[in-house]
């Protein structure tokens, strides 16, 4: 009879090998994992707000998840009654975390009429007493469409993704699956359209996942995202570290008991299935090269270990999917495949060997930033595309960076440089740099209304730069040897709070307030909210959270500062589809005299098919500044614009307004918020 323990051993590795690569595809290079690392990083010292415990949330037993998950269920027609939904619209609970204080997050999916709802995801908070007290949406459009009936066959949704997918360099492309029926709402008007999911082979050998959403009544496609989230480095080894192994009669395996079983597999160039559980009679894994595929095994087993830690010593999550059940690893994908990626559908980490099967992709901070994306899909579920695919990719970087910070590795010291270590572009600079983004020729520093259009490698810069400028603080300064100096938008200083708070204020904002299509400005209003219920809304730490966002020019300072005086409306107003005009009103006080010839407003509007729109300024005093026309040919979706307007004819103090009105039918939404600037 064998018997089964677990036991934690060393491992030796080697410093690492220096070697050029040339990468495969752009999605390869821009899909860096986070490179910081921890040696010397000393406990933070803060003399700001002290946080309120009642607002974090408390470890849960994978059976005290599941109990509130039921009870979630259970109680989901009464919630969506009380939620005002519709009668064809059902509940899904999804995901549930409890705070201290007896707040209880349910993250719910939504159906309607049986059909699954992409972009009708929500949060509703309860209070210790059942009571509800907020809710999150991630669509405010009513659900309704006009029939279940498609007008174009399933076939035709077929071609077209399997085209998509062809024309972004996929090789044997094939559908995963036939196209499922599916209420597409995250773009503001619920369409009844196809998902089509296919399969194959990205351009660089990753795995193909890409989901393409077609209307199902014109067969136009409405979007289309990646479902496996990649990243890469060079093998980057972590020294001499210790492993959780488990014995199994004369054998050891890498299997990891404390940790909700995960295990590393080693796929042997394979590209599919999990391959063979590592296993040796010897408890010494790995002799530090290429040689021995267990070396591979070990940096992987260790990075999974750091990033499970991470979470669970710092937010209580037990595990990816909070469940307490662990992930699985996989090595040696492929043959000299330069990248690493996450699939949350066999939910596994998956690490090629390099340029010349030379270097495993299997560093620590390709681990940290790789599960995060896990972490995300089984939170927000922030869609990988647009401004919420860059929320995406940054909170890979953030935890990634929060990862290696914590596992405080003497062969490689924090930092807020993103890929240092792997000279991907073949200088010895850095991937990506948080302090400021733009460095690396591609990434942005601020948010604009084009950031959506970006990469997501690149629009993740936004918060990057807010997240190292929250942790800490403008201008120039040396962490660990490494010197920065970031810069802000509106030329106005920023203090940090410290890393470990600004990762306190991100995860309970990812958790607890983001949804699928979370853009910047929802990310601003989440992450204050969530500053809020940690450190009150009074607090230091809240004023820095405005003043970060403010400096990458999302929002603006409080009382106004920022590069001049600003006032803000951020109430949402409903446009009514092809309707009478609507107005948002901001007071404008405490000016003298007349407005300036450079008044700036900021206008973020979400709509589909913007060109419907007809927008305008309204002074005081009735005139009308017209800052959108109608255009029938305009079929982006969104506002997000500043507009400069010459009002040095009007008095500065009154109300301002907003006008804008639906010119055409079957797009709609809504104003989500507006912003007079006076430089």
């Amino acid at each position: 009879m064998s018997s089964s323990s677990s036991h934690r051993r060393t491992s030796h590795t080697t410093q690492r090998r220096v070697a050029a690569v040339a990468l495969v595809g752009v999605s390869a290079l821009l899909a860096a994992a986070v490179q910081s690392g921890a040696a010397s990083a000393a406990p933070e010292k803060s003399s700001l707000g002290k946080i309120n415990r009642g607002s974090l949330a408390i470890p849960l037993t994978p059976s005290q998840r599941a109990e509130l998950i039921r009870d979630a269920d259970a109680a989901k027609a009464a919630t969506a009654k009380d939620l005002g939904l519709g009668a064809k619209e059902k509940l899904v609970a999804r995901d549930v975390i409890k705070d201290a204080d007896g707040t209880v997050h349910t993250r719910y999916e939504r159906t309607y009429a049986g059909l699954p709802v992409l972009g009708g995801d929500l949060v509703v908070d309860t209070t210790k007493a059942g009571k509800t007290e907020r809710v999150v949406k991630a669509t405010r459009a009513t659900l309704k469409v006009a029939s279940l009936t498609p007008a174009i066959a399933a076939s035709k949704a077929e071609k077209q993704a399997l085209s998509v997918a062809k024309a972004d360099g996929s090789k044997k492309t094939d559908a995963d699956r036939a196209p499922r029926k599916v209420i597409w709402a995250a773009d503001g008007k619920p369409t009844l359209a196809y998902e089509t999911v296919v399969g194959g082979f990205q351009d660089d050998g990753t795995p193909n996942q890409l989901h393409v959403i077609t209307d199902a009544a014109t067969g136009k496609k409405l979007y289309e995202y990646q479902g496996i989230e990649t990243g890469i480095g060079n093998t980057q080894y972590s020294g001499q570290v210790t492993l959780t192994t488990t014995q199994s009669g004369s054998n050891y395996t890498l299997t990891d008991g404390a940790r909700g079983g995960h295990k590393t597999y080693n796929l042997n160039r394979g590209t599919s299935g999990t391959g063979t559980l590592l296993s040796q009679t010897s408890d010494t894994w790995g002799n530090g090269t290429t040689s021995n595929a267990a070396t591979a095994g070990a940096d992987a087993h260790y990075g999974a270990a750091e990033t499970w830690d991470f979470y669970k010593n710092t937010f209580g999550r037990s595990g990816i999917k909070n469940n307490g059940v662990g992930a699985y690893s996989r090595v040696h994908y492929g043959n000299a495949y330069i990248n690493a990626f996450w699939d949350d559908g066999c939910f596994c980490m998956t690490y090629g060997d390099g340029a010349g099967n030379a270097d495993p992709l299997t560093a620590i901070d390709v681990a940290g930033h790789e599960m995060s994306h896990g972490v995300t899909s089984n939170t927000a579920g922030l869609n990988y595309s647009g401004e919420s695919g860059g929320l995406n990719e940054a909170t890979s970087d953030i935890f990634g960076t929060g990862v290696e910070f914590y596992a405080n590795n003497a062969s490689d010291p924090g930092d807020y440089l993103i890929g240092e270590k792997i000279d991907i572009n073949g200088d010895g600079t850095p991937l990506r740099y948080m302090d400021k983004p733009s460095k690396d020729g591609g990434s942005a520093d601020n948010w604009s209304s084009s950031v959506g259009g970006l990469d997501v490698h690149y629009s993740s810069g936004v918060a990057n730069h807010f997240f190292y400028l929250l942790s800490e603080g403008s201008g120039a300064k040396v962490i660990n040897g490494v010197s920065y100096n970031s810069p802000t938008a509106d030329g106005l200083p920023v203090t940090g709070i410290g890393r470990d708070k600004a990762l306190q204020i991100w995860y309970r904002a990812l958790t607890t307030k983001f949804t699928s299509t979370t853009n910047y400005a929802a990310a601003r209003t989440g992450t204050l909210a969530a500053t809020g219920e940690l450190y009150g809304t009074t607090s230091a730490e809240y004023t820095a959270v405005q003043n970060a966002w403010a400096a990458v020019k999302v929002g603006s300072r409080p009382g106004g500062g920022g590069g001049g005086t600003s006032f803000e409306n951020t109430g949402d107003v409903s446009i009514p589809d092809n309707g009478p005009a609507v107005t948002s009103s901001i007071a404008v006080t405490g000016r003298t005299g007349n407005a300036p010839s450079n008044l700036l407003v900021d206008v973020n509007i979400v709509h589909t098919w913007r060109g419907d729109l007809v927008v305008d300024l309204l002074a005081p005093d009735g005139t009308v500044y017209p800052l959108k026309a109608f255009s029938s040919s305009d079929s982006a979706d969104n506002v997000q614009e500043t507009y400069t307007v010459n009002a040095s004819s009007e008095v500065a103090n009154g109300t301002w307004k907003l006008r804008v009105q639906d010119k055409a039918a079957q797009d709609t939404g809504y104003i989500n918020s507006w912003k007079l600037t006076f430089p």
